[in-house]
């Protein structure tokens, strides 16, 4: 397979559950029919209603998981992890996390920032000079080759962390968009290094600052990951970030031992039918350690993130993050840039910043983002809620997103 089909389901990205006929379910028990303030019986609701997109087959299968007030709520899996030979999904299923990824290298680079490396307003050239005389493109739609200016100001870290530099992930579906996904997506790449230069060498979509738009820039975060801590960024994460955390599943790569607890992506063929696509990204082998996309993960290790989030750093007793960090990450950061109704943009998260705007249930406060293969993750620090829903499905569709919002927060009945 060559590299561009190799890498073609990337392009869907970036930007749930049956009955035991369907696979398996866990789901905690009690005596009382509330637990930390969630009915069970009204959450019941939310396995009637995945349990129907698994019959009708719109979804293969999913893992569920979540946690209020320290207590498992719902923990699940239900339907298939394959399509092709209806294998049961099991709890400790290995997801590709795709853009769930930027979280994660987004938590590990505030790492260094308490240590002192950088500020949150230092131009990127300080560090990586490459970034020096950026250039911005005048006419989306004339792509790479059409006229562009000097941008008017350096990009500083605070862009890369909020989306806010100029660059693009691709999916904006202009011509210079198009460019951005044949340089890092169909390019062969040796590491992260590699894709970011080839980036570089594109104009911005905008001027630094000036615009909200999804992109690359936590790969750019990745390279300065290694370039102040000296090790890879598989490295770095998985001796300060997942061995405190006990995240032993999560990584750019699955073992030979762990291939069957992989889940494929799936996707709609032609006639309507759920398969397994045709195209795989590569589970092994993979040594461009990106900050958009490349972990593979399961549920309950990302449960142990969230919970070091929701305990604003701790976790076990070990502090990765102060409260202050994650009170900064935490917070919107971009003022009106981010066009969705209702919400910002913090450090590496989504943030709701109005519920009547956003016209959904939910907290001021609460801080998530998804994964391009159906992921979905959001956290709750006033309703102490941590909520986890994945699968393997693309092209994304946030509909399962918004139903696990909704059929979650529906069963809440006491603070």
């Amino acid at each position: 397979m060559n590299t561009t089909k190799r890498l073609f389901p990337i392009l869907s990205f970036l930007l749930f559950f049956g009955s035991l006929a369907f696979g398996q379910s866990i789901i905690k028990e009690a005596s009382n029919a509330v637990i930390a303030g969630v009915d069970k019986e009204r959450l019941h609701r939310y396995d009637k209603f995945l349990q129907k997109e698994i019959e009708e087959e719109r979804i293969p299968g999913a893992v569920s998981y979540i946690i209020r007030k320290g207590e498992v709520i719902h923990k699940a899996a239900y339907g298939y992890s394959s399509m092709t030979d209806s294998s049961p999904i099991k709890q400790d299923q290995l997801f590709h996390i795709m853009s769930m990824t930027k979280p994660i290298v987004t938590a590990a680079f505030m790492m260094l920032y308490e240590e002192g490396y950088f500020s949150l307003t230092d131009p990127v050239s300080k560090y990586l000079p490459q970034f020096k005389n950026i250039r911005v493109a005048k006419n989306v739609e004339q792509g790479v080759k059409g006229e562009t200016v000097p941008a008017n100001k350096e990009i500083t870290i605070n862009h890369l962390l909020t989306h806010t530099a100029g660059f693009s992930h691709g999916l904006g579906g202009t011509t210079l968009d198009n460019d951005y996904v044949k340089a890092l997506y169909s390019e062969p790449h040796k590491n992260i290094e590699s894709s970011v230069n080839a980036m570089l060498k594109l104009p911005l979509v905008g001027q630094p600052g000036e615009q909200w738009y999804y992109s690359a820039s936590p790969d750019v975060l990745s390279l300065l990951i290694e370039h102040f801590s000296g090790l890879t960024t598989s490295e770095f994460l998985k001796t300060r970030l997942f061995e405190p955390l006990e995240m032993e599943d999560t990584g750019y790569n699955i073992s030979q031992d762990n291939r069957y607890r992989w889940m494929p992506v799936h996707s709609i063929d032609k006639n309507g039918k759920l398969i397994n696509s045709p195209n795989q990204l590569p589970i092994e082998g993979n040594t461009i350690y990106g900050g958009t996309h490349g972990l593979f993960s399961t549920a309950s290790d990302y449960m142990k993130f969230c919970q070091m989030l929701l305990n604003k750093g701790e976790y076990n007793g070990k502090h990765l993050l102060s409260p202050k960090t994650i009170e900064i990450m935490t917070m919107n950061q971009v003022s009106d840039l981010y066009q969705a109704p209702g919400q910002g943009f913090g450090l590496g998260f989504g943030i709701t910043t109005n519920l009547a705007d956003s016209k959904s249930l939910g907290s001021v406060g609460q801080y998530y983002w998804s994964g391009a293969y159906c992921t979905y993750f959001f956290i709750d620090p006033k309703e102490e809620l941590v909520v986890i829903l994945m699968s393997q499905l693309q092209p994304y569709n946030n509909y399962y997103g918004e139903k696990m919002r909704q059929m979650v927060y529906q069963s809440l009945v006491q603070e």
